[in-house]
């Protein structure tokens, strides 16, 4: 049954019945007749049948939470006893906030040092398709926010503090300040993450509780994107503290914190909650536990 219950899984990923079939490595009537076979063993109807996929009936999306729980026991099974018979391997795949990625290192250079013949898969995703990866097995683990927005029945480990800083040119009008309040934001033209992002939408609520309408004119999932318009002095953006070392080799870039009120944010590891944890789940949050930064401190000592 566990390859049937895989087909389910595949097809709520790809909403297709051919797609999910070569996702699969099988054909398409031998993915339709495996459908069709769990249904029958069931005794119920999973999918609403038409010309093409329409979804899942009420009995089809409570069996996705059970082949969710089942197809990951078996998974974490295999990857156990593999692991009994010699040193943890395979693919871990690990799906982190845009704003985490300078930080990944002090997670991944220890689990990879410790277990050199895991392969890691480092995806870049907004925190609600971190979850939504878990969720469907589709990643082992994520780096989100902890305490800004629900996580659902997760496993989290904290692993730093995130604060703000405005960026800009060195020879713009707010850059010789010590600090710069969230109010002084008023009509400065802003480079910022899409609103999708829950960076952003933290950043939208400070500067609403402070009573700043900037002027955001570009807006970008990237943040290569963001760091490049700033040099060219047009824009200013506010990051994530860490990002201030990746900004060091620019020259002529200046990092002002951000104060009235000190915006800060947890950071931390995610996975689903399983007991017992998969093996390699459970070494990545051993690296974690290892690696975190004392929470009272950001990432650049602040």
């Amino acid at each position: 049954m566990i390859d049937r219950l895989e087909y389910l899984l595949a097809l709520a990923q790809e909403r297709h019945f051919g797609r999910a079939a070569a996702a699969c490595g099988t054909t398409q009537p031998t993915f339709s007749a495996g459908i069709k076979q769990l249904e029958e063993t069931l005794g119920v109807l999973l999918v609403e049948r038409g010309s093409r996929f329409r979804g899942f009936t009420a009995a089809g999306e409570r069996t996705l939470d059970w082949a969710r729980r089942i197809v990951g026991d078996s998974r974490a099974l295999r990857q156990e006893m593999s692991a009994l018979r010699s040193a943890l391997s395979g693919q871990l795949r690990l799906a982190a906030i845009p704003t985490a990625m300078p930080m990944l290192t002090m997670l991944t250079a220890p689990f990879a040092l410790a277990h050199p013949q895991v392969r890691l898969l480092i995806l870049s995703r907004t925190s609600a398709e971190v979850l939504s990866l878990l969720e469907n097995l589709e990643a082992d683990a994520g780096v989100t926010y902890l305490d800004n927005e629900p996580l659902g029945r997760v496993v989290a480990v904290p692993l730093y503090r995130e604060r703000f800083r405005l960026i800009c040119r060195a020879d713009a009008a707010l850059a010789g300040r010590a600090a710069v309040r969230w109010a002084d934001l008023g009509g400065v033209r802003l480079a910022l993450l899409t609103p999708d992002m829950q960076n952003r939408r933290i950043i939208d609520r400070a500067l609403q509780a402070a009573g700043a309408t900037p002027e955001v004119s570009i807006e970008s999932d990237s943040m290569v994107a963001l760091l490049s318009h700033l040099r060219t002095g047009g824009w200013a953006s506010i990051l994530p503290a860490q990002w201030t070392e990746t900004l060091a080799l620019a020259p002529g870039i200046a990092s002002v914190p951000l104060v009235a009120p000190e915006v800060s944010n947890t950071v931390g590891l995610v996975l689903p909650h399983r007991e017992p944890l998969p093996m390699l789940s459970a070494a990545l949050v051993a690296a974690a536990r290892r690696s975190e930064i004392p929470i009272g401190r950001s990432p650049d000592g602040d």
